[in-house]
């Protein structure tokens, strides 16, 4: 079952792990991200943002439905 999930005026310079996706082994990652926030976005492979990561521009960045996340840290 696919699901959206927004944050709402996440924190600057802090590593928020999206709900519901810490666990790798419990879960599939988040995909199709969007950044409507003024702030760069960093989206990270992993939890706590580690792993490979790739950052989405401000202001309606996005990427498609291959890249995968589980964390992000806006600027």
């Amino acid at each position: 079952m696919r699901q959206a999930v927004a944050l709402l005026d996440p924190p600057s310079r802090e590593c928020v792990t999206l709900p519901g996706l810490a666990g790798p082994e419990t879960s599939d990652p988040a995909d199709t991200p969007w950044n409507n926030t003024g702030s760069t976005a960093t989206v990270f492979t992993g939890p706590d943002c580690d792993g490979d990561h790739y950052t989405l521009r401000p202001d309606r960045g996005h990427a498609s439905s291959r890249l995968k996340l589980r964390s992000v840290v806006f600027s």
